[in-house]
């Protein structure tokens, strides 16, 4: 624990994308998190910090990427159990993360078991510890923040379709934002403290539109209008599964609520479609190429039916095509 804040979400310069899937997320937890891809360098785990102090309760906890199973759901002092009859737990981040955000940094990267443990605790909100009989339940139910780097390795598709958001950043920022982004940077390098309480007034409006927006979402109706028309766009991008359709309806809800609104409207609809489309979005394309037909038999392999089978053991190999090698590019690991 270090007493140093975190950079305030509302001095951060350009990303308006990721900000506006970051107030979403804090004014209905129940979208389900949002997945930041984007190359090194570009603020991602500054942004989602940046959540927590939106949030209406709970803390930001950090998964390690080299985190063991125990880490992750906590432990059952066994001797303790025997010894005295009671079952002493000793919580995990899972427990920590009750409420709040749970945040991995290289998601992809993740090893497989900790992916599966996440996986059976988003979809339940709840943990289940059991060891040689004994067992032990809790509440897990956080918002999940995810950052990978796309040219390190994909994300698993089921864990992929978990995260509810999904925002791709761009490496390429124009030379006065940079300028921008690096002198903040520094006078919050120099002194956090008055940083903070220079932008103390925004991240306040910033906090209080949420809670707002927060407490007018109940309000705002599920319509189905609103509903027929992302199912069609959700039909039209040919997504798997329904959750784009909850994702996206949950999604345009919130940005009603952010903007003051009583309604759903279009606007709201085309403002998170990328949103909850992006990584669920399937590629329009055939299985095959159209000009990969079935080989042509030439009149020398053409055989007669009165002629039998042939002698299969002397015909040759086939060479198939494979394409081109992809070279993998190496990347230097994060310090």
């Amino acid at each position: 624990m270090t007493d140093t804040p975190h950079f305030p979400l509302s001095a951060v310069v350009g990303a308006d994308d990721l900000k506006l899937a970051l107030y979403l997320t804090a004014i209905d937890p129940k979208i389900g998190g949002v997945l930041i891809e984007g190359p090194r360098g570009m603020a991602k785990s500054t942004l989602a910090r940046g959540l927590a102090d939106l949030l209406a309760s709970g803390q930001f906890v950090t998964l390690p990427l080299g985190a063991t199973e125990e880490r992750l759901v906590g432990t059952l002092d066994l001797d303790a159990a025997l010894s005295e009859g009671r079952a002493q737990f000793s919580p995990g981040v899972l427990a920590k993360a009750d409420g709040g955000v749970l945040y991995v940094d290289e998601v992809n990267l993740l090893p497989d078991h900790l992916v599966d443990l996440l996986l059976d605790v988003a979809a339940s909100g709840t943990n289940l510890i059991e060891r040689d009989g004994i067992s032990h339940r809790h509440s897990a139910k956080f918002v999940l923040i995810g950052t990978m780097n796309p040219e390190e390795g994909e994300l698993r598709p089921q864990l992929l379709d978990r995260f509810g958001l999904n925002v791709a950043l761009s490496g390429h920022t124009a030379p006065a934002e940079r300028g921008q982004i690096i002198r903040r940077r520094l006078d919050f390098d120099s002194d956090p403290q008055g940083f903070c309480a220079e932008w103390e007034s925004q991240q306040h409006a910033l906090r209080e539109r949420c809670q707002k927006a927060r407490a007018a979402l109940a309000s705002i109706p599920l319509d189905d209008a609103a509903l027929a028309q992302i199912t069609e766009r959700c039909f039209a991008a040919g997504v798997d599964g329904l959750r784009a359709d909850l994702v996206w309806l949950r999604a345009a809800r919130a940005h009603a609520a952010w903007r003051g609104a009583n309604a759903i409207a279009e606007e709201d609809i085309d403002a998170v479609a990328e949103f909850a489309l992006r990584h669920r979005r399937r590629e329009h394309s055939t299985s095959a190429p159209q000009n990969s037909q079935a080989p042509q038999q030439s009149p020398a392999q053409t055989t007669n039916p009165n002629e039998g089978q042939g002698q299969w053991g002397e015909m040759p190999a086939q060479a198939l095509p494979v394409g081109a090698r992809r070279e993998v590019p190496s990347w230097p690991k994060k310090p």
